[in-house]
């Protein structure tokens, strides 16, 4: 269903799309744990475009197109004429010519779109300042993997800023059918467009969204709870001034008293200990935030597989 197109946001998927999605990132996983070869995308090349730089983006992109049998194009703004005031448009209609598929981690989110309008290849969205679909459909694969696969029966609780994960979560939660809280203080909720479009998605579903500056309310009999830095990247001015202002958002073993004695704690990392999240509460659920960490290898090789094979 997904072959040749664009996987900019999680809104714009079915319910059967994101299932396909998971389903096969599962059977990537299990494939690449066995030895067994998956060379899917043999021949094919991802340009894979770095206006935001990354550990966990790259080195999964990278990895993962190697293991499908294809080959990775890194290219920042100091290898393209984008950095040099090249419009969109025309970087867009030439890589087409030369790629299979193209991975973008950029700033605004109207580039992502640009570049997606003006090629006739797949374009992936692996971060934007609006949405961070790659990782929430992570998160699906890694909370499925811990708590089952059945996501209607489950409360997640996203506590902190109202980010590019949050608003992708929404989107996750309501092709899924969860019940999510994301408690953010009064002006870090997430965008009013994204919230309003995750409610008509969650018609479908039965998923229950809702929105508080109440963080203790919010975990109560959570299944999952999770967090982010609470200044992401380009935010670094504003540090010291959002840490006064997030620090009855901190994720610690107060806060998860109120949640599930079974609650899973996600962090998609960097982790700022001491921050958003105790030193305690995250090496008690290192297990699982490195198995989210993981699991970005396999989740962009199903959605890879599924853009770009033939």
């Amino acid at each position: 269903m997904l072959k040749g197109k664009d996987m900019l946001s999680i809104h714009d998927l079915s319910v059967d799309e994101v299932e396909e999605i998971l389903a096969l990132a599962a059977e990537l996983k299990a494939m690449q744990k066995a030895g067994v070869a998956h060379r899917i995308l043999e021949g094919k090349t991802l340009g894979m475009i770095f206006e935001k730089s990354s550990t966990r983006t790259r080195v999964s992109f990278e990895t993962g197109m190697y293991q499908l049998g294809g080959q990775a194009l890194f290219l920042s703004n100091r290898d393209l004429q984008l950095g040099r005031g090249e419009p969109i448009k025309d970087t867009a209609r030439v890589l087409s010519r030369y790629l299979d598929g193209i991975m973008i981690r950029t700033f605004g989110h109207d580039r992502a779109e640009e570049l997606a309008t003006w090629t006739d290849i797949p374009v992936i969205n692996a971060l934007t300042d609006l949405l961070h679909p790659c990782q929430v459909l992570t998160d699906l694969l890694t909370i499925r993997e811990h708590k089952g696969k059945d996501l209607s029966k489950l409360k997640m609780v996203y506590v902190g800023d109202g980010n590019n994960m949050t608003n992708s979560f929404l989107y996750g939660a309501a092709k899924t059918g969860m019940t999510f809280v994301a408690a953010t203080p009064e002006d870090y909720h997430p965008d009013k467009t994204v919230f309003e479009n995750a409610l008509r998605d969650a018609e479908e579903t039965g998923a229950d969204l809702s929105l508080t500056t109440d963080p203790y309310e919010a975990v109560k009999e959570a299944d999952i709870v999770v967090t982010d830095t609470w200044a992401s990247m380009g935010q670094e001015a504003e540090h010291e001034a959002r840490k006064k202002i997030f620090a009855p958002y901190q994720v610690n073993g107060d806060l998860l008293k109120k949640a599930d004695k079974r609650a899973i704690v996600m962090h998609c990392l960097p982790a700022y200990r001491g921050e958003e999240i105790t030193e305690a509460v995250f090496e008690a659920n290192a297990d699982v935030i490195f198995d989210e960490a993981e699991n970005r290898l396999h989740t962009q090789k199903a959605i890879m597989a599924l853009t770009m094979g033939d």
